[in-house]
């Protein structure tokens, strides 16, 4: 199909068995339920979904799997790797297994002083180049320690197989700079759930957000509110979110994510070495912040 970039998409944890093995079977319950919940589509081996800890067969498989599971909607899988020739080689993969798009992290092992515009630039027009699906750039200063600069996505967004940009920074000048590039082949998706609402208000055509996975029926309250025009119940719905999204998310990272799965019915399971479990002490933290936005009951 081809790639509409609109809407909410889970960018979902990756399940494991005990012992280490992967849990496709999880993931693909995993992402019916969001889709029926009303998700636009699925991201798999994202950075929520631990992508620098899996195999690349691990990724194609949970792709597979996820594929089979929700035939209609879009799924994403991330590609990113250091070597250039790497990240082509998973972009293939990605397509052979039926993914409608890849999400490219940056290569960034070797910081900002090496990896220039001109070598991101070099690098992102040899994916897309090579890519029999279409390429969608991340920026995650979070994990890349350096952001995309809004000049470099202005020219990768005239290439015709580079269609949108996930913005994971949290930096509403940086989404500003990203929206400048938007058009009718370029799209903009904010990866913070914490100013979903406020990147909708900028321009920003839907969001890949981790929280969406746990909450997905909030998320699509803050965009159905948001494009009916209903400002007040837009912003309650975001007002409920934004503490799962901010606690949740950004504090407690991969495992809080995946206990907030497993409160709310979802398999989420353990975190793959070197991460940690969540302590108790953190799973009920997690539990009290879903029970309060009332995804849980007393």
């Amino acid at each position: 199909m081809t790639v509409r970039l609109q809407g909410v998409f889970a960018p979902i944890i990756t399940p494991f068995r005990t012992g280490g093995d992967l849990d496709t079977a999880a993931a693909a319950e995993t992402s019916r339920t969001l889709v029926a919940a009303g998700l636009t589509g699925i991201v798999v081996a994202g950075s929520t979904g631990e992508a620098p800890l899996l195999e690349d067969d691990e990724r194609v498989a949970l792709l597979a799997a996820v594929r089979a599971a929700v035939p209609s909607v879009p799924v994403l899988m991330g590609v990113g790797a250091e070597s250039t020739r790497q990240t082509i080689a998973r972009t293939r993969a990605a397509a052979a297994a039926g993914a409608d798009a890849a999400l490219c992290v940056a290569p960034h092992y070797f910081g900002a002083a090496v990896m220039t515009d001109a070598a991101l630039e070099a690098h992102y027009v040899a994916v897309a180049d090579a890519s029999p699906i279409p390429v969608v750039l991340y920026s995650i200063p979070k994990y890349m320690h350096f952001a995309l600069s809004a000049s470099l996505v202005g020219r990768l967004s005239q290439h015709a197989n580079i269609v949108g940009i996930k913005d994971s920074s949290g930096d509403p000048a940086q989404l500003a700079g990203f929206l400048g590039s938007q058009g009718d082949a370029f799209t903009v998706l904010t990866g913070n759930g914490a100013q979903f609402l406020s990147a909708l208000r900028a321009g920003a055509r839907g969001g890949i957000l981790a929280v969406s996975a746990y909450a997905p029926a909030l998320c699509v309250a803050v965009l159905r509110e948001h494009v009916a025009g209903q400002d007040a119940a837009a912003e309650a719905a975001q007002a409920t979110l934004t503490p799962l999204a901010v606690e949740i998310v950004a504090k407690l990272g991969i495992a809080g994510v995946k206990a907030a799965y497993d409160a709310v019915g979802l398999t989420g399971g353990p975190v793959r070495g070197p991460l940690q479990d969540l302590p108790p002490s953190g799973v009920a933290t997690v539990r009290a912040l879903l029970r309060t936005a009332g995804l849980l009951g007393a």
